[in-house]
């Protein structure tokens, strides 16, 4: 059925996917890959952790402008940009930590409040923090804010779990799944606002993959599996292409026109 709207079609398409299980699992993979690729290009290629933040900011600057240029969601543009996101994301909390000193509690508490700063904003100014009308520039600049600010959230918060509490990966891991667990518990037994439910469970993805980068890659004698930054990376890099790939020919999770509207 062919759905037909008056809005202009760079209004009534939205720039984003749909939520579905390809969205988190494709979402797990990306944070994971944040962690993952971070660590790689800094620590094992040698890089340095200055040099990596300024390649990775540079690299999400130009696929920010691809993003927001073209007129409709593209599977892998978008997804290329969240990749970028995850290791800017993990780069900059890094920064605060090791560069200047800056304490978890603090960058944690100094996130929370400017995401909470972010959704203030925009609700403010749109009425509404859905992602099923992500249509127009201020909407989508509002969107990637948000998702910047939540991976840079999620890292503190998550490393200040794991590290200053000392939980090991295998519990780290096993906490932020069933702080999922619980939220998608609220959202379909309890009534939970879906919106609510989806930042919620977006946030928390992102210590969740790094939790699990970290078991995979960590030494046996820290209590990870000693798999190798290089080749988990690759891995999960090479499954996120296939999924995207399936996502592109599928179409998915394509957002319709008509909700799109809403």
């Amino acid at each position: 059925m062919t759905i037909t709207s008056s809005r202009p079609t760079a209004f009534a398409l939205s720039k984003v996917p749909e939520v579905t299980v390809y969205f988190w699992i494709i979402k797990i993979l990306a944070t994971t890959v944040g962690e993952t690729a971070a660590d790689y290009v800094n620590m094992t290629l040698g890089f340095g952790l200055k040099s990596t933040t300024v390649a990775t900011l540079g690299l999400l600057a130009v696929a920010l402008v691809v993003q927001m240029s073209v007129r409709r969601y593209v599977p892998i543009i978008y997804w290329v940009t969240v990749l970028l996101v995850s290791v800017a994301g993990t780069l900059v909390t890094d920064n605060l930590t090791d560069r200047y000193g800056v304490p978890l509690t603090t960058s944690t508490a100094v996130f929370a409040v400017l995401l909470s700063v972010v959704f203030g904003t925009w609700y403010a100014t749109d009425r509404t923090l859905s992602i099923h009308s992500i249509h127009t520039r201020r909407r989508e600049a509002f969107y990637w804010a948000a998702i910047l600010v939540t991976f840079a959230l999620g890292t503190a918060a998550g490393d200040l779990i794991s590290e200053k509490y000392a939980l090991g990966y295998p519990l780290s891991l096993a906490l932020f799944a069933g702080i999922i667990a619980a939220v998608v518990l609220g959202r379909y037994a309890l009534g939970l606002n879906a919106v609510v439910a989806f930042w919620a469970a977006y946030i928390v993805t992102r210590p969740l993959g790094a939790s699990l980068g970290d078991l995979l890659t960590a030494p046996k004698g820290d209590g990870g599996l000693d798999l190798g930054t290089n080749n988990v990376t690759w891995v999960f890099v090479a499954v996120t292409a296939v999924l995207v790939g399936y996502l592109t020919v599928s179409r998915a999770d394509r957002i319709d026109a008509e909700r799109a509207a809403v």
